[in-house]
């Protein structure tokens, strides 16, 4: 029977990595607050603990084809969800020792750990379960855009809710412990919701294969793509790094403006251009925001230009991905895309609040090198080496 493609389950599951993702996201402006304010770390510090999430985000790909198939799939990402749920309720203690450096780290990559496994798990998985072979293309695709609009709705939320609540004026920083702790709260709410959509769906049992190895790159990294991988995260990398900023809520809500434009690019500009133009006029795009920043920093034009050459960047890689991949790999190249977008955003927060504290200027020509050289790359490289090994 022919199931279309906007059924039930992926309209569950695509709400499910909204909400997923905007509870990663809501932290990213908030965080790294309460770790001066409340922990009483330095910027060096902060960038440590901002940075550790992307080790976590890796250490449990090895052992994610051995849990979907030891257990049942839906159950690893419902767990995983719940312990980052848990999570968010370490801020509300005052022990202090759940207040140190060391013990910080922790936490932060431990977040990494589940919240990478619960992606892992849900785009390489989940998501294909309950799709038609020919629809899965579209399902990924379809799907990763949820997660894409929750990079400007998550922050943007986090930073509303500091505003509704009066404690601060409206373009500044959050400076109090007890506002930041409303957004902890949200975090967990949105992991909840999350929990309990994927609950109303019944996923297909799967028979584990006979032959199961304990560690396995399968769903974890697609090792021919390395290439691309390595053009990827020299971009989200440059938008971790403008993350460390202090953006205003005016300008997340731009980059969406942006996301949405690249959406409608997407399907009446570039459906029957040269696939190379899309890559490029993405990066050339986000240059060129950068290059505004540099010369006006509060432009309002870069925003929704940086939203729309992201968007258009993202979603092409992550078709790049599902191409290159070869039968029953598609589930692995979803999860290295994961990793290098949110690997990358991670890496950039973490180097900016280390290595750029107060020094906007050099962090965003840092950002402008990085996304040159992404753009040499790709034209010089990535791009005729892609067409030469893709298997689809």
């Amino acid at each position: 029977m022919h199931i279309r493609l906007w059924h039930k389950e992926l309209w569950l599951m695509s709400i499910a990595n909204l909400l997923l993702t905007m509870a990663a996201t809501m932290l990213i402006p908030i965080l790294p607050v309460w770790l001066k304010i409340s922990a009483g770390l330095d910027s060096q510090q902060v960038g440590i603990v901002m940075a550790s999430f992307a080790i976590g985000l890796f250490l449990p790909g090895a052992f994610c084809s051995y849990l979907v198939q030891q257990y049942r799939r839906n159950v690893v990402f419902l767990v995983c969800v719940l312990i980052l749920a848990v999570s968010m309720i370490l801020p509300f203690f005052r022990l202090p020792a759940l207040h140190l450096f060391p013990m910080i780290v922790v936490w932060r990559m431990g977040q990494g750990v589940v919240y990478g496994l619960a992606q892992m798990v849900l785009v390489s998985t989940l998501i294909i379960d309950t799709c038609e072979s020919h629809q899965r293309t579209e399902a990924n695709h379809s799907a990763s855009w949820f997660g894409r609009f929750a990079l400007s709705i998550g922050p943007m939320s986090a930073l509303l809710l500091i505003r509704l609540s009066n404690t601060i004026s409206p373009s500044s920083i959050p400076v109090s412990p007890n506002s930041t702790l409303n957004v902890f709260f949200l975090a967990l709410v949105c992991c909840l919701v999350a929990v309990i959509l994927v609950l109303f769906i019944r996923f297909p049992f799967r028979i584990p294969e006979d032959r199961m190895h304990l560690l396995s790159l399968d769903r974890f990294f697609l090792v021919a793509g390395w290439p691309l991988f390595l053009n990827l995260i020299l971009v989200t990398t440059a938008i971790g790094l403008l993350m460390s900023l202090n953006v205003t809520i005016e300008a997340y809500g731009m980059v969406m403006v942006g996301f949405l434009l690249a959406l409608i690019a997407q399907r009446f500009v570039f459906q029957d251009a040269d696939l190379k133009s899309e890559v490029v006029s993405g990066l050339i795009l986000i240059g060129t925001s950068l290059v505004i920043l540099l010369a006006s920093r509060y432009s309002p034009l870069t925003t929704p230009i940086l939203g729309l050459g992201l968007g258009l960047v993202g979603s092409r890689f992550l078709l790049f991905f599902v191409k290159l991949s070869r039968h029953c790999q598609r589930g692995t190249s979803q999860s290295t895309f994961m990793l290098a977008w949110e690997g990358g955003l991670a890496i950039g927060l973490g180097l900016g609040y280390y290595a750029f504290s107060g020094q906007p200027m050099i962090l965003l020509l840092t950002a402008f090198i990085l996304t040159a050289l992404a753009l040499l790359l790709y034209v010089l490289w990535t791009h005729n080496w892609f067409f030469k090994h893709k298997n689809r």
